[in-house]
C-alpha cells in the first residue's frame, strides 16, 4: 500500500511583495529564482501601472518545506540575483511570525471588540501585545483577553505629552503596525514620526461626505440612501492617507438616527477588519497616496 502524501504546514509558507519599475522578464525571474531553491507557490499576483514604463507589483506566496537554503541565506540570494537587479523594493513576512498589533480606543467598543473576537477566532493571524485608551471604559473588556490596558489621557494642554508616552508603549512592545478601533483623538505629525509604522483607521463615512462629531445625524438630515465606511493608512493629512476598504449599504427613508448608527457600526466593524486582515496578510502595497490590494 503506498503511503499518503504529507500535508504541508499552512504555517511553514512565505509571502514576498515587491514593488519595481516594469519591465519584461520579473515574474519568470522571480519564479525560476524560488524553483530553483526549493520553494513550492501557492499563490501569485501581479498588476502594472503602465507596461511600458509603469511600476509593478507582486504578491507571491509560498512553501518553504524544501528550501535548500537558511532563511539569511535566501534573502541574502534574493537580493542579489534577482532584487537588485531590477531596483525592487521588496519584503519576506513569514507566516508562523504573527504580526504585532496594538490598538488605540477611546469609548466605543463596537471595532475594538470585533478586532479581540477575530483574533480569538483565528480570522487574525496577529498577537496583541497591548492597548492604549485616553480613557479607563473599556479595561475590563481587554482583561477578559488578557491584554494588557494602558491609560493615556490626552488633552489639549498636554496633548505632546501623552502621544510621547503612547509612543514609548509602542516602541517598548516592540508594536509593528496600530489600529485605530475609534480612537477620538486626532495623531500629531510627531506621533506618526516618532512610531514610524503603519497606522490603520476607521472613517465612519463613505469619505470624504459627513465629517464631523455627528456624522449619522447629519446623514439623517439629508435624506441619504447610502452609508458608508472606509479604512485607511494615517499621514498627517487628515483622513486622506492611502484607502485600504471601503463599503456602503443601502437604507432607507425609514431610519433614524439611531438604526443609522447601528448600521453604520456594523459596517465600520466589517471594513476594519477587512483593512486589517489585507494588511497582516501583505495584501497591501502602497504606491503614492493609492493602494494596490489583491
Amino acid at each position: 500500500m503506498t503511503a499518503p502524501a504529507s500535508v504541508p504546514d499552512p504555517l511553514n509558507t512565505a509571502t514576498l511583495t515587491i514593488t519595481c519599475p516594469d519591465r519584461g522578464g520579473i515574474v519568470a525571474s522571480v519564479s525560476q529564482f524560488l524553483h530553483n531553491h526549493g520553494a513550492n507557490i501557492i499563490h501569485s499576483d501581479q498588476h502594472s501601472t503602465d507596461p511600458a514604463g509603469g511600476t509593478f507589483f507582486m504578491r507571491m506566496e509560498f512553501y518553504l518545506d524544501g528550501l535548500d537554503l537558511s532563511r539569511d541565506g535566501f534573502e541574502r540570494a534574493f537580493a542579489g540575483v534577482v532584487a537588485q537587479p531590477f531596483q525592487m523594493e521588496w519584503k519576506l513576512a513569514y507566516r508562523a511570525e504573527p504580526k504585532r498589533m496594538a490598538i488605540l480606543v477611546s469609548r466605543y467598543d463596537h471595532c475594538f471588540l470585533d478586532l479581540l473576537w477575530r483574533k480569538r477566532r483565528g480570522e487574525l493571524n496577529v498577537t496583541i501585545p497591548l492597548i492604549i485608551s485616553n480613557h479607563e471604559d473599556l479595561r475590563r473588556d481587554a482583561e477578559m483577553f488578557d491584554i494588557p490596558f494602558h491609560v493615556v489621557p490626552v488633552g489639549k494642554e498636554n496633548k505632546a505629552e501623552a502621544e510621547a508616552e503612547q509612543v514609548r508603549l509602542l516602541r517598548e512592545a516592540d508594536a509593528e503596525f496600530v489600529v485605530l478601533a475609534r480612537y477620538m483623538q486626532i495623531l500629531s505629525g510627531d506621533f506618526l514620526r516618532g512610531f514610524g509604522r503603519p497606522v490603520i483607521n476607521i472613517h465612519h463615512s463613505f469619505l470624504p461626505a459627513f465629517i464631523g462629531a455627528n456624522p449619522y445625524r447629519a446623514a439623517f438630515n439629508r435624506g441619504v440612501k447610502l452609508i458608508g465606511a472606509t479604512s485607511h493608512y494615517v499621514t498627517e493629512e487628515l483622513d486622506a492617507g492611502p484607502i485600504i476598504a471601503q463599503d456602503v449599504i443601502p437604507v432607507t427613508h425609514r431610519e433614524t438616527p439611531d438604526t443609522l448608527m447601528r448600521l453604520g457600526r456594523d459596517v465600520e466593524r466589517q471594513v476594519l477588519a477587512r483593512a486589517v486582515k489585507a494588511h497582516v496578510e501583505d495584501r497591501v502595497l502602497v504606491h503614492g497616496n493609492k493602494t494596490v490590494v489583491f
